[in-house]
Protein backbone atom coordinates (compact mmCIF):
# COMPACT_ATOMS: atom_id res chain seq x y z
CA UNK A 1 0.00 0.00 0.00
CA UNK A 2 1.64 3.24 -1.11
CA UNK A 3 0.84 6.79 -1.95
CA UNK A 4 2.33 8.23 -5.12
CA UNK A 5 2.84 11.90 -5.85
CA UNK A 6 0.47 11.59 -8.81
CA UNK A 7 -2.24 10.57 -6.30
CA UNK A 8 -1.42 13.35 -3.86
CA UNK A 9 -4.48 15.40 -4.72
CA UNK A 10 -4.71 18.97 -5.96
CA UNK A 11 -1.76 21.33 -5.86
CA UNK A 12 -2.97 22.94 -2.62
CA UNK A 13 -0.01 22.82 -0.18
CA UNK A 14 -0.51 20.74 2.93
CA UNK A 15 2.92 20.85 4.56
CA UNK A 16 4.79 23.99 5.70
CA UNK A 17 8.15 25.31 4.54
CA UNK A 18 10.11 23.26 7.08
CA UNK A 19 9.40 19.99 5.23
CA UNK A 20 10.01 21.43 1.76
CA UNK A 21 13.80 21.36 2.04
CA UNK A 22 15.56 18.14 1.09
CA UNK A 23 17.65 18.18 4.27
CA UNK A 24 14.47 17.55 6.27
CA UNK A 25 14.31 14.13 7.90
CA UNK A 26 12.45 12.21 10.59
CA UNK A 27 14.15 10.01 13.16
CA UNK A 28 12.69 7.02 14.98
CA UNK A 29 14.37 4.52 17.27
CA UNK A 30 15.63 2.46 14.33
CA UNK A 31 14.99 4.53 11.21
CA UNK A 32 15.88 7.72 9.42
CA UNK A 33 13.22 8.91 6.99
CA UNK A 34 14.59 11.35 4.42
CA UNK A 35 13.74 12.80 1.04
CA UNK A 36 14.22 10.33 -1.82
CA UNK A 37 17.27 10.86 -4.03
CA UNK A 38 17.90 9.97 -7.64
CA UNK A 39 20.66 7.65 -6.44
CA UNK A 40 17.94 5.60 -4.70
CA UNK A 41 16.55 4.30 -8.00
CA UNK A 42 18.35 0.90 -7.93
CA UNK A 43 17.28 0.25 -4.34
CA UNK A 44 13.71 1.33 -5.06
CA UNK A 45 13.56 -1.03 -8.02
CA UNK A 46 14.96 -3.86 -5.89
CA UNK A 47 11.83 -3.98 -3.74
CA UNK A 48 9.10 -2.08 -5.65
CA UNK A 49 9.79 -4.37 -8.59
CA UNK A 50 9.00 -7.51 -6.60
CA UNK A 51 5.59 -9.07 -7.27
CA UNK A 52 4.86 -9.63 -3.56
CA UNK A 53 5.42 -5.92 -2.89
CA UNK A 54 3.87 -4.33 -5.99
CA UNK A 55 0.69 -6.40 -5.85
CA UNK A 56 -0.14 -5.10 -2.38
CA UNK A 57 -0.15 -1.51 -3.70
CA UNK A 58 -2.72 0.34 -5.72
CA UNK A 59 -0.36 2.23 -8.00
CA UNK A 60 2.87 0.31 -8.66
CA UNK A 61 2.76 -1.85 -11.80
CA UNK A 62 4.36 -5.26 -12.16
CA UNK A 63 6.57 -5.84 -14.04
CA UNK A 64 8.08 -2.45 -13.31
CA UNK A 65 8.62 -0.43 -16.53
CA UNK A 66 12.07 0.86 -17.35
CA UNK A 67 12.63 4.26 -15.78
CA UNK A 68 9.68 3.97 -13.39
CA UNK A 69 11.71 4.33 -10.15
CA UNK A 70 13.44 7.42 -11.51
CA UNK A 71 10.09 8.93 -12.52
CA UNK A 72 8.56 8.24 -9.13
CA UNK A 73 11.52 9.79 -7.32
CA UNK A 74 11.27 12.92 -9.47
CA UNK A 75 7.53 13.21 -8.78
CA UNK A 76 8.04 12.67 -5.06
CA UNK A 77 10.69 15.37 -4.81
CA UNK A 78 8.47 17.78 -6.74
CA UNK A 79 5.49 17.07 -4.46
CA UNK A 80 7.68 17.47 -1.38
CA UNK A 81 9.06 20.78 -2.63
CA UNK A 82 5.59 22.19 -3.20
CA UNK A 83 4.27 20.91 0.13
CA UNK A 84 1.50 18.87 -1.49
CA UNK A 85 2.79 15.72 0.18
CA UNK A 86 5.71 14.32 2.13
CA UNK A 87 7.22 11.20 0.57
CA UNK A 88 10.25 9.85 2.40
CA UNK A 89 12.74 7.05 1.87
CA UNK A 90 12.97 4.66 4.81
CA UNK A 91 16.57 3.91 5.81
CA UNK A 92 18.20 2.22 8.83
CA UNK A 93 19.17 4.79 11.43
CA UNK A 94 22.74 5.91 10.80
CA UNK A 95 22.80 4.35 7.30
CA UNK A 96 20.94 6.98 5.25
CA UNK A 97 22.11 5.70 1.87
CA UNK A 98 20.53 2.24 2.34
CA UNK A 99 16.92 2.68 1.29
CA UNK A 100 14.73 -0.20 2.47
CA UNK A 101 11.28 1.29 1.97
CA UNK A 102 9.17 4.36 1.31
CA UNK A 103 6.37 6.14 3.14
CA UNK A 104 4.16 8.95 1.91
CA UNK A 105 1.44 11.16 3.36
CA UNK A 106 -0.45 13.97 1.69
CA UNK A 107 -3.73 15.32 0.40
CA UNK A 108 -4.78 12.10 -1.17
CA UNK A 109 -7.88 10.51 -2.56
CA UNK A 110 -8.31 7.91 0.15
CA UNK A 111 -12.09 8.28 0.07
CA UNK A 112 -12.36 6.89 3.60
CA UNK A 113 -15.16 8.72 5.40
CA UNK A 114 -14.27 12.40 5.77
CA UNK A 115 -10.48 11.87 5.82
CA UNK A 116 -8.71 14.77 4.14
CA UNK A 117 -5.25 13.15 3.97
CA UNK A 118 -3.88 9.77 2.94
CA UNK A 119 -0.95 7.62 4.02
CA UNK A 120 0.76 4.70 2.34
CA UNK A 121 4.01 2.74 2.52
CA UNK A 122 6.05 -0.20 1.23
CA UNK A 123 8.98 -2.09 2.70
CA UNK A 124 11.61 -4.47 1.34
CA UNK A 125 10.57 -8.06 2.24
CA UNK A 126 13.92 -8.67 3.93
CA UNK A 127 12.76 -6.30 6.68
CA UNK A 128 9.19 -7.50 7.14
CA UNK A 129 8.03 -8.60 10.60
CA UNK A 130 10.33 -6.27 12.57
CA UNK A 131 7.87 -3.48 13.36
CA UNK A 132 9.73 -0.94 11.23
CA UNK A 133 6.65 0.19 9.33
CA UNK A 134 4.85 0.92 12.59
CA UNK A 135 7.71 3.22 13.59
CA UNK A 136 7.62 4.96 10.23
CA UNK A 137 3.85 5.39 10.21
CA UNK A 138 3.79 6.77 13.75
CA UNK A 139 6.49 9.30 12.89
CA UNK A 140 4.69 10.36 9.70
CA UNK A 141 1.41 10.76 11.61
CA UNK A 142 3.12 12.86 14.29
CA UNK A 143 4.46 15.11 11.54
CA UNK A 144 1.14 15.35 9.71
CA UNK A 145 -0.89 16.35 12.75
CA UNK A 146 1.81 18.57 14.28
CA UNK A 147 2.59 20.54 11.12
CA UNK A 148 -0.71 20.63 9.21
CA UNK A 149 -4.39 21.34 9.72
CA UNK A 150 -5.45 17.83 8.65
CA UNK A 151 -8.44 16.65 10.68
CA UNK A 152 -8.04 12.99 9.83
CA UNK A 153 -6.04 10.62 7.65
CA UNK A 154 -7.24 7.62 5.69
CA UNK A 155 -5.57 4.48 4.36
CA UNK A 156 -6.46 1.43 2.33
CA UNK A 157 -5.20 -2.14 2.47
CA UNK A 158 -6.08 -5.05 0.22
CA UNK A 159 -8.21 -7.60 2.04
CA UNK A 160 -5.49 -10.18 1.32
CA UNK A 161 -2.90 -8.04 3.14
CA UNK A 162 -3.40 -8.63 6.89
CA UNK A 163 0.09 -7.28 7.65
CA UNK A 164 -0.92 -3.77 6.55
CA UNK A 165 -4.12 -4.04 8.53
CA UNK A 166 -2.15 -4.88 11.68
CA UNK A 167 0.19 -1.92 11.10
CA UNK A 168 -2.72 0.49 10.84
CA UNK A 169 -4.50 -0.93 13.86
CA UNK A 170 -1.32 -0.65 15.96
CA UNK A 171 -1.14 3.01 14.94
CA UNK A 172 -4.68 3.72 16.13
CA UNK A 173 -6.60 3.51 12.86
CA UNK A 174 -10.14 2.16 13.02
CA UNK A 175 -11.72 0.04 10.33
CA UNK A 176 -14.04 2.20 8.22
CA UNK A 177 -15.56 -0.38 5.92
CA UNK A 178 -14.71 -2.50 2.91
CA UNK A 179 -15.38 -1.90 -0.74
CA UNK A 180 -14.22 -2.60 -4.27
CA UNK A 181 -11.69 -0.01 -5.46
CA UNK A 182 -10.73 0.60 -9.05
CA UNK A 183 -7.00 -0.10 -9.33
CA UNK A 184 -6.10 -0.22 -13.03
CA UNK A 185 -2.55 -1.47 -12.41
CA UNK A 186 -4.07 -4.45 -10.59
CA UNK A 187 -6.46 -5.17 -13.45
CA UNK A 188 -9.68 -3.55 -12.23
CA UNK A 189 -11.85 -3.60 -9.11
CA UNK A 190 -10.02 -4.94 -6.05
CA UNK A 191 -11.54 -5.69 -2.58
CA UNK A 192 -9.99 -3.34 -0.02
CA UNK A 193 -10.42 -2.41 3.64
CA UNK A 194 -10.56 1.27 4.54
CA UNK A 195 -9.12 2.75 7.74
CA UNK A 196 -9.22 6.20 9.31
CA UNK A 197 -7.48 8.02 12.18
CA UNK A 198 -8.73 11.40 13.39
CA UNK A 199 -6.78 14.10 15.17
CA UNK A 200 -8.47 13.48 18.52
CA UNK A 201 -7.58 9.78 18.47
CA UNK A 202 -4.01 10.58 17.46
CA UNK A 203 -3.68 13.05 20.35
CA UNK A 204 -4.70 10.32 22.79
CA UNK A 205 -1.93 8.09 21.43
CA UNK A 206 0.79 10.67 20.88
CA UNK A 207 2.97 9.30 23.69
CA UNK A 208 3.55 6.11 21.65
CA UNK A 209 7.06 7.26 20.77
CA UNK A 210 9.62 10.00 20.94
CA UNK A 211 9.83 10.21 17.16
CA UNK A 212 10.85 13.78 16.41
CA UNK A 213 10.79 15.58 13.06
CA UNK A 214 14.17 17.21 12.61
CA UNK A 215 15.83 19.39 10.04
CA UNK A 216 19.43 18.32 9.43
CA UNK A 217 22.33 19.52 7.37
CA UNK A 218 23.88 17.23 4.80
CA UNK A 219 27.09 17.27 6.82
CA UNK A 220 25.30 15.72 9.81
CA UNK A 221 24.29 12.62 7.86
CA UNK A 222 27.10 10.03 7.94
CA UNK A 223 28.30 8.22 4.87
CA UNK A 224 27.10 4.67 4.33
CA UNK A 225 29.82 2.44 2.88
CA UNK A 226 27.32 -0.31 2.13
CA UNK A 227 25.59 1.73 -0.56
CA UNK A 228 22.15 0.72 -1.75
CA UNK A 229 20.34 -2.29 -0.37
CA UNK A 230 21.13 -5.60 -2.03
CA UNK A 231 18.06 -7.78 -2.51
CA UNK A 232 19.79 -10.65 -4.28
Amino acid sequence: MTISSSEAGAATPLFPDVTRDDVFRLETRRLWLRWPRHADAPALRSFAGLREVAEMTGSWPHPLPEGEPERRIFEARKANATGVSLVLAMTPRGRPNQQIGVIGVGRGKAGVGEADAEIGYMLHPDFWGQGLVVEAVQSALDTLFAYTDARSVGAWARVINPASRRVLEKCGFRHAGSMLRDQPVRGGMIPCDGFVLDRKSWAALVNWSHNAPVRATAESMPADPAGVVNCA
